[in-house]
């Protein structure tokens, strides 16, 4: 990817170095009694191409968080037209507060149904419901405990979506206590997972060991074997996500999008580089010596700002099409478009202009999330 992120991404400057992150820990802890009594035999995320039911979304609102009016509007509408692509090929609930809706009606397909569940900003893929499924049809949601990326903005209606999706669904709500997000978390519906260390073994979220992070986070997900890249603490507000790195295509199968060297943006492009390595010498839960396919990032980009993410592997699998972004450089927005055409053949390739979304260090995988088909 574009190695431009810093300390901003998501309005992390505003609220972390203003010294706002013990007001933000209101409205962070949503659950008031774990539920980890659930018997989640069975039970697993499946890989993002299985077919789905739905798409989650969430419509931003929150002037803390997007303060400049003209931004807010570019940004929803960025939204508007990521879940107007997608409702062409599956069902898409926008969430929000009742009070948004008519003016947001305006801006969406009529196919896409909007729920009353309010909320602060985009990132579906971080505070959404998280869906396992079992072979026998049935599902559940696994609890993350979204607390805005260790308590760096806020999230008092974001960190509270998850159960109100569970009990709108009336689906059960598995929560062991693990806190992140599904954003740091690559899963192949085959028992492996992959994340960077940087945002899980990390005391804004998770106190706990490695290893004991390790077995909450297998066990949320249903999965036997994560596979850790070491990732970057502390220079973007998710403390680097694994997503806007690597991503599987298909179990045993990932691909990864690299910057021209590993001194190109130190330290992430570093980071990526020891992921690339990683992958390479790994297995995964079935044995399996990992397939990596290799797309280039960016370099001739419509935005030139210190936090403008640029990744082409933060797309988004829906059924019959791939949503990718595209950043004004043909010759490698032509490479990805390609690249993700022949991993994915049964699928069309769209890409967008989600240029807002890159100006808060996200992308269209950020912004969505699955609800798999039993």
């Amino acid at each position: 990817m574009r190695m431009k992120r810093k300390i901003s991404r998501r309005q992390f400057n505003r609220f972390a170095l203003a010294g706002c992150a013990a007001a933000l820990t209101k409205g962070a802890t949503i659950s008031d009694a774990t539920t980890n009594d659930l018997d989640l035999t069975g039970f697993y995320v499946p890989e993002e191409r299985e077919d789905h039911l739905r798409t989650f979304m969430q419509w931003p609102v929150s002037k803390r968080v997007h303060p400049d009016p003209v931004f807010r509007e570019m940004i929803q509408q960025t939204i508007a037209d990521i879940a107007n692509t997608i409702v062409d090929f599956e069902p898409v609930v926008l969430m929000m507060d009742r009070k948004y809706a008519m003016d947001a009606r305006r801006k969406l397909d009529p196919k896409i149904e909007i729920w009353d569940i309010p909320t602060d900003d985009l990132w579906c893929r971080d505070s959404g419901p998280l869906f396992l499924i079992h072979e026998d049809g049935r599902q559940m949601i696994s609890h993350m405990n979204f607390n805005g990326w260790g308590n760096k903005q806020t999230h008092g209606n974001d960190g509270k979506i998850a159960r109100r999706v569970a009990e709108r669904l009336g689906l059960p709500l598995f929560d062991n206590g693990i806190v992140g997000e599904p954003g740091g978390i690559e899963a192949d519906g085959e028992g492996t997972l992959i994340a960077n260390e940087s945002c899980w073994v990390n005391p804004n979220r998770n106190s706990q060991s490695r290893d004991v992070i390790e077995a909450k986070l297998l066990e949320a997900y249903g999965a036997d074997k994560m596979i850790w890249a070491p990732g970057v603490k502390g220079m973007d507000i998710t403390d680097d996500h694994i997503d806007a790195t690597a991503r599987f295509v298909a179990p045993g199968h990932v691909l990864i999008q690299l910057p021209e060297g590993p001194d190109v943006f130190p330290p992430f492009s570093q980071s990526i580089y020891r992921t690339l390595e990683i992958l390479e010498n790994a297995t995964d839960a079935k044995g399996r010596r990992l397939e990596i396919t290799k797309i280039p990032e960016p370099v001739n980009v419509r935005v030139e700002s210190e936090d403008f993410l640029a990744s082409y592997v933060n797309y988004y699998v829906c059924n019959g099409a791939v949503v990718c972004s595209q950043f004004g450089d043909p010759e490698t927005d032509e490479i990805a478009r390609q690249a993700l055409g022949d991993l994915y053949p049964d699928r069309e390739v769209i890409a967008l202009n989600v240029d807002p979304l890159g100006e808060t260090g996200g992308g269209i995988h950020c912004a969505t999330q699955q609800q798999p088909a039993s």
